[in-house]
């Protein structure tokens, strides 16, 4: 029997029958030669066309705060620091805004001599809302003051979202989400 005369189920169960040359193939099972050519062609793309460092973790990242319902909040505002004139102590230090229809929120990150960053936040309206850093593997939660105001600091450089969590006009939770931004 040559590879054309196969009959009966193929892989997802149906019926394979000789009138479809390629379908006969796909039924039957990988050989060595085949497994040895899928590994050549790994390597080959390993080399020629790796995936991106850091790629699949912001994948698992975006995909887990998919989970959430929330509202989206938009990048308003970005300012770079070399975009005016600073002095060298605060080049590095940037300031976002990002709105939404429930809040507006400034936050300024300042990396610190340790590696790490501080971000110091403003939300309005913001008296004692929860406030959350959303890292890769973490998050980290603080609550604004009276006047809206939030410190975390000791973060980890790297992408992040803030989730602000709220409540809507008839009392029920409501949260925002920024869009990714890099500390």
């Amino acid at each position: 029997m040559n590879t054309y005369d196969h009959q009966g189920p193929g892989r997802d169960g149906e019926d394979v029958t000789a009138d479809d040359p390629e379908l006969v193939l796909a039924a039957e099972p990988l050989t060595e030669a085949d497994y040895a050519l899928l590994d050549s062609l790994q390597v080959l793309y390993d080399e020629t066309d790796p995936v991106p460092e850091g790629l699949v973790e912001r994948i698992q990242f975006e995909i887990t705060l998919d989970a959430l319902h929330a509202e989206l909040a938009t990048l308003t505002q970005l300012d770079l620091a070399a975009s005016g004139a600073r002095s060298a102590s605060t080049e590095s230090v940037r300031t976002i805004t990002f709105t939404a229809e429930t809040v507006t929120t400034m936050v300024t990150i300042s990396p610190q001599p340790d590696g790490s960053v501080r971000v110091d936040g403003w939300v309005a309206p913001g008296a004692g809302l929860l406030v959350e850093v959303l890292l890769a593997d973490e998050a980290r939660r603080t609550h604004a003051d009276d006047d809206g105001r939030f410190v975390i600091e000791n973060l980890p450089a790297g992408l992040a979202k803030f989730a602000l969590h709220t409540t809507d006009a008839a009392g029920s939770p409501h949260t925002v989400v920024s869009p990714t931004i890099e500390l």
